[in-house]
């Protein structure tokens, strides 16, 4: 299962890329970066990356929420997708984790 684009855009200015996906260890991964002269204006340096990991356990609390079956990782992907396929996918989403209980860890870097 590969990894699923949330929203992708690219111009002069800059360039955002947010996936999500299962890792290695079947932690459910959200996973952005932007690059790009507004990045470098904004941050002082030209990529800005920001990630949240929820372990395995966390993960199981989507599947009724989207009311999916339980384990089905290709189906929650989609569904996710579908929810938070915006510029603002990353602060949405730690909003409806935060909503829901779904503990997670958040790195950002800049």
């Amino acid at each position: 299962m590969g990894k699923v684009t949330l929203f992708y855009l690219e111009n002069s200015n800059i360039k955002i890329s947010m996936q999500i996906y299962f890792n290695e260890k079947d932690q459910l991964y959200f996973e952005g970066h932007d690059s790009g002269r507004l990045v470098e204006e904004t941050w002082g340096d030209s990529e800005y990356e920001y990630i949240y990991t929820m372990e395995p356990e966390e993960v199981k609390k989507f599947y009724p929420i989207f009311n999916l079956k339980d384990g089905d990782k290709s189906a929650l992907l989609q569904a996710i997708k579908k929810e938070f396929s915006v510029n603002k996918a990353y602060s949405l989403f730690g909003e409806f984790m935060l909503a829901h209980d779904i503990k997670h860890q958040r790195f950002i870097w800049h």
